[in-house]
This record gives C-alpha cells, structure tokens and sequence, in this order.
C-alpha cells in the first residue's frame, strides 16, 4: 500500500510542479494543464500503437510537443500582455479565460481526431515481488522517472544560476528585473517547461491507466489542490503536498472506500484553506 500511496503522490506531484513552475513565475492560472497531461497520453499511445515505440522514447516527444505548445502560448498570447504594467495586473484573471478556451478546443480536438473511446496499451505489467512488496514494472518505472524529474528541479533552482534567477521572479519579480534577470527569457523558458513536465505526466500515466480526451480535468483539480497545500510558487513544498496528497488518498480510500476519494481530496483542500491559507510546508520548506 505504501508503494502505491509513493507512485500516485509522485505523479501528483510531478503535474503540480509544471504548474507551480508557470503560476510562481507568470501569475497564469492555467486551467488547461491537465490537458497537457492528455496530450502526452496520447503521445505515448498512439507512437507505442503505429511505431511500437516504448514510452521511455515518448517521454521526449511528449515534452517536446507540450513545450512547443508553451512557445506559441506565451509568444502569442502572453509576453505582450506582461510587458505592459497595465496589462500585466489583469494577466491572472485574464488566463483563467484564455486557458479555459484552450482547454475546451484541446479536448474536442482530440474527441474530433481520437474518439471519445477510452484506448490502452500494456508496457511493464509484469508483477514484482521484493520483500513481500507486490508491484509492477510500469509503476517502479513511473515512480523512479516522477521523483527524478521532482527532486533534480528543486536541486536546480537551488544550484543553477538559471535556476536562482527562476527563484528571484518568483519571490520579487520587480526585484529581479531590476538587478538584471531577463524576465522574458525566464518567463519563456518556465512556460515550455512547465508546459513539458505536464507531457511527461501524461505519458507515466498512460503506461498504468486508460486515457480519454477529457482525461485532464481531474488533474488540473488535483494539481491546484497540491499546489494550495504546499504554497504558492513554493515547488519544493509543492513536490511534498503531492507525496502527502498521495498518502492521504491511498490509506484513506483503503479505510473507507473508492467513493470517498473526492471527499478526501477536497476535505483536505478546504481544511488547509481554513486552517493554514498560505500552505502547510510555506515555512517549512524552502526550493
């Protein structure tokens, strides 16, 4: 059970980084993240399907896709909108339209090309036992590529020059651009890899679940409740919320039942919203 509890707080974690990368830095709440998580399913579905590429390959055709997406995303949408102060105070409330239009065209492109049919595929199914542990294959693999990608992001932001001026926008944006931080380089280069992260998601999910078109709500849902837990623009706190989150959900369905996952999930997000508005690791942990 611990196992499962780890896998699925993995990925949770790992689609909440992508959109805490790009919240933290642009303020864009992107309500369309979840549909890059589809975008990368299907990635991965359809090259393992036609070219019998495994999904170790698609993890980078993925995060190339979404993050070509996230190019023509802020170039065409966004970086006008953040150059101009009088714009850039309205940009918040402004994506959360845009990217609901995005998210509605995303899904029905992909119900008009793939169908609405639910479509799978097996990679790694082989069960392994260790230790008296019960797992497969596919979920050690999407648990060991989850938790990399999480915790080599946080040792980034705190190593890499890139990764402390990412930090500098996030904590005081003004701040930074007054010492010299390219906003527009940094701001450009969060998106595509925010936007990126999410494609690999979808491809680790793929390997374990069936996908459909309209598959990414539920963790676009699931990611803003990691990301209110955590803090923020807090990514190392945000990287925690979802192992918690994880941990939450697994034992806590293993002790009522599968029809109280919402319940769960939201209880947990309102609770932290009424008793700890800023989330519950802020001071605990700092990326």
């Amino acid at each position: 059970m611990l196992f499962a509890a780890l896998v699925s707080g993995s990925l949770y974690a790992l689609v909440a980084l992508g959109l805490n990368l790009v919240y933290g830095t642009l303020r864009l709440l992107n309500i369309a993240h979840g549909d890059l998580v589809m975008i990368g399913a299907y990635t991965a579905f359809w090259m393992i399907s036609l070219f019998a590429v495994p999904p170790i390959i698609s993890l980078v055709v993925a995060a190339a896709l979404c993050a070509l997406l996230g190019w023509a995303v802020y170039v065409g949408l966004f970086r006008r909108m953040l150059a101009k102060p009088e714009l850039a105070k309205r940009v918040e409330a402004n994506s959360l339209i845009l990217f609901y239009g995005i998210s509605v065209i995303l899904q029905n492109l992909a119900a008009l090309a793939f169908t609405s049919t639910s479509r799978g595929y097996q990679y790694l199914d082989t069960v392994i036992t260790w230790q008296g542990v019960s797992m497969t294959g596919n979920r050690l693999l999407t648990l060991g590529i989850a938790a990399a990608i999480c915790f080599g992001t946080i040792l980034f932001l705190r190593f890499h020059l890139f990764g402390w001026g990412l930090r500098a926008v996030i904590q005081r944006r003004e701040a930074a651009q007054v010492v010299g931080v390219n906003l527009n380089r940094v701001q450009l280069l969060t998106i595509c890899g925010g936007f990126a992260v999410a494609g690999v998601a979808g491809v680790l999910v793929s390997m374990t679940e069936q996908i459909t078109p309209f598959m990414g709500f539920p963790f676009t849902i699931v990611a803003f409740v990691v990301i209110i837990i955590g803090g923020l623009g807090n990514i190392g706190a945000g990287v925690l919320a979802g192992f918690c989150l994880g941990l939450v959900e697994t034992y806590g369905i293993a002790l009522t039942s599968p029809g109280y996952r919402s319940i769960l999930i939201y209880g947990l997000f309102v609770g932290v919203l009424l008793i700890r508005p800023e989330g519950i690791f802020t001071k605990a942990v700092r990326s």
